[in-house]
Parts: C-alpha cells; sequence; structure tokens
C-alpha cells in the first residue's frame, strides 16, 4: 500500500516538473478555459507514461515547491469529464491529501492518471484545442504534436521508485488511528473499522438518530493507511454502512423553496477493499430532485437575478432583498434541477460579489456548486 503523503512529498522532491508530473496551484473545472487546460495536460501525461502512472499536485507554489494547499475537492465524476473529452481516456482519479501543518479545511490534491495503453486525443473542440489534437510532455510543459507521434515508456523506473519509497508501515498507521480520535475528532462521535487485516477508515461527526437510523452531518472520514480523506458539510446529512469488504456513504441533500425543504438521496459513495490488498471507490447518484411549477419558478429566478445585478452593480439592498439572498444559492439550485439552464452559470458568475457582500451566503453558494457539478457530470 502507497502512504499517499509521502507520495506527495516524494514527487516535489522532484523540484522541477517533468513529464511524469505537474503541479499546480490549484485546478479550475468551472469554465472552458480551466476545464480545456486540466483535459490537455491529462492527455499529455496519459501519453508520456503509457506504462506507469502520472501525478498533477494540486496546492503547491510553482515558484518555492511551498504546500499551500486547496480546498476539499469532492469531484468523484471527474472520470465522466475526461471520458466525455478524451478518446482512449485514461483511468483518471482525485484524491484529498490530509497534511498536518496546513490550515484547517485546506489539503493537497493529488491527481493521479493511468494510461490505457493507447494513445489519448481529443474526442472535441475544447476552448482553442481542436477535436483530434494529441498532446505529449516537453519537459515541464504539454505541447500539441503532430508528426513522429509514438508512446514511449521512458518514465517506469524512476516512478516505481517514487512508489516504492511511499510504502506505508504499521507505526503510521497506528499513529494516524489515534491521532483521528483523540486529537482531530475529540469533540465529535467516532469509531473506526479494520477491513482485510489491512485497511482502516475513520469516521467523525454530528450524531442525528431518526427511528432506528443513525444519521451524520459535519462528517470526516479517512481512510488512514492512503491518507485519503472524504468531507461532507454541516449541511449534508450521511448515512455510513459498512460489511467486511465495503463501506459505504449515501449522502442527502436538503432541497426546497424557503422553509418547505426536505432531505433528498444524492448519492452513494462505496469503498470496496479486495484480498490482494487493493482498493477501488466507486460512486454512484441516486438523485430523484423535486419538481416544481415553472410558472413560480420562472418569478423566482427573474427576482434572484435582480438581486445579483444590484450587488453587481452595487447597489444596495433593501430588507426583503437580503432575505431573498440567503434563499438564492438554494433556489437557484432548484431552478437548474427543473430545467433553467442558466441558473449555474448566473451562480459561477455571481459568485465572488457574493462573497464580497455576505460569507455565509457564499458559503451556501459554493455548496450549490458542489451539487450541481455531481449532477452534471453524471
Amino acid at each position: 500500500m502507497i502512504n499517499k503523503r509521502l507520495l506527495v512529498k516524494n514527487l516535489l522532491a522532484h523540484n522541477d516538473e517533468n513529464s511524469f508530473y505537474d503541479k499546480k496551484r490549484f485546478i479550475n473545472i468551472g469554465d472552458k478555459e480551466g476545464k480545456a487546460k486540466f483535459i490537455k495536460h491529462i492527455c499529455a501525461l496519459a501519453n508520456s507514461n503509457p506504462n506507469n502512472n502520472s501525478f498533477i499536485v494540486v496546492g503547491v507554489e510553482d515558484e518555492d515547491n511551498k504546500i499551500v494547499g486547496v480546498d476539499f475537492f469532492d469531484d468523484s465524476k471527474i472520470q465522466n469529464l475526461v471520458n466525455a473529452y478524451i478518446e482512449n481516456a485514461p483511468f483518471v482519479s482525485y484524491e484529498n491529501i490530509y497534511f498536518p501543518d496546513l490550515p484547517e479545511g485546506k489539503v493537497v490534491g493529488l491527481v493521479t492518471i493511468r494510461s490505457s495503453g493507447k494513445l489519448a486525443a481529443l474526442k472535441k473542440n475544447i476552448w482553442k484545442y481542436w477535436g483530434g489534437s494529441v498532446f505529449f510532455r516537453d519537459g515541464s510543459i504539454s505541447m500539441p504534436k503532430i508528426f513522429d507521434i509514438e508512446i514511449k515508456d521512458t518514465n517506469s523506473t524512476i516512478v516505481n521508485e517514487i512508489e516504492q519509497h511511499a510504502k506505508n508501515n504499521i507505526e503510521l498507521t497506528l499513529d494516524g488511528v489515534i491521532d483521528f480520535i483523540n486529537n482531530k475528532h475529540r469533540d465529535l462521535e467516532s469509531d473506526y473499522k479494520v477491513f482485510k487485516e489491512q485497511f482502516v477508515v475513520c469516521w467523525a461527526g454530528n450524531i442525528k438518530k431518526v427511528d432506528s437510523k443513525i444519521y451524520y452531518s459535519r462528517v470526516d472520514i479517512e481512510l488512514i493507511n492512503e491518507q485519503v480523506k472524504l468531507f461532507y458539510s454541516a449541511l449534508d446529512e450521511v448515512e455510513i454502512s459498512y460489511n467486511d469488504n465495503s463501506f459505504s456513504i449515501t449522502e442527502y441533500v436538503q432541497l426546497g423553496l424557503n422553509t418547505n425543504k426536505k432531505f433528498y438521496p444524492l448519492e452513494k459513495v462505496e469503498i470496496r477493499f479486495n484480498n490482494n490488498g487493493s482498493y477501488k471507490i466507486d460512486s454512484t447518484l441516486i438523485f430523484d430532485p423535486p419538481q416544481y411549477d415553472r410558472k413560480m419558478l420562472y418569478h423566482i429566478f427573474n427576482t434572484n437575478n435582480t438581486i445579483l445585478e444590484k450587488l453587481k452593480k452595487g447597489l444596495p439592498l433593501n430588507p426583503r432583498d437580503e432575505k431573498d439572498l440567503k434563499n438564492i444559492p438554494a433556489t437557484h439550485l432548484i431552478c437548474y434541477l427543473n430545467g433553467f439552464s442558466g441558473a449555474k452559470q448566473m451562480l459561477e458568475d455571481y459568485r465572488w460579489f457574493v462573497k464580497d457582500h455576505n460569507k455565509e451566503v457564499y458559503a451556501s453558494l459554493k455548496e450549490a456548486l458542489r451539487i450541481l457539478r455531481k449532477v452534471q457530470y453524471s
């Protein structure tokens, strides 16, 4: 088993990016340019490393390799995005890696790319890149190539050495479990489960009992051996179940208009453990959004957009506007799920004006965009 935190440190020891490793201060797949650049790098790294893993480390300063971290990024549908744009798509995973020196809520993102063994190329146009384009790594740069196209294995030895140096040991595992329960989450209900005599999953959160079921909110889940973390906010309700072979998390999301809100199952994440020392994380969207009268939603949509325009222009909001502003993330989310395709883009376009005006509403807006990412890439 590979200790992902040690893997990141070993990658960063190669101070300059190269043909099997890239580093980013952050990634943004919320707009066309950011999405296109991400797809380009994935394509180039896969083609430059046909027989071994390649990596992107997210949350690192480019100039001095300082680990500054990024927000949790739980886009479990990132593989669907890659499949949509790349022919012979590689396998891509994004993991949140905990570093104890980072501020609370910050992690390092680790993108792992494993080639399909075939030449990866763009399926269709995206931003300024043409469908059919092929990219390779030229040192630290992802470059298009139009002649002498051949995938070659040049990095297997060095990548295998880096991964070998990141192997786990029992001391790190025990320290991780004790730190999770006694230090990080001493104020929350916490538990752990050992799978296949190798893997330890710890979880902690606020517990609420409904009839015979137990639900969690503000949940931290950590696969200790791998330093892989899952996080669910205080706005979510999460149901946890497990058996000898798997650990499952069903996420619920609160939706509705004004005070009339209910919890709907959104996604089930299952970690399956194998006897050969490997594991796999699968996610299944189980979301069935509530439907509302379109005339009523049309009125809400226009009212919301008027308030957002006021924010953009720096105009004062009256008390009614302030009250409606608090509901905009939830109501625009409902509008999008009921066919108002422009609602998501409105939240993206106005998020910074909302942030400057009201941090609490901005947090709700980020939560709404997180849910929309899950729905969009399913």
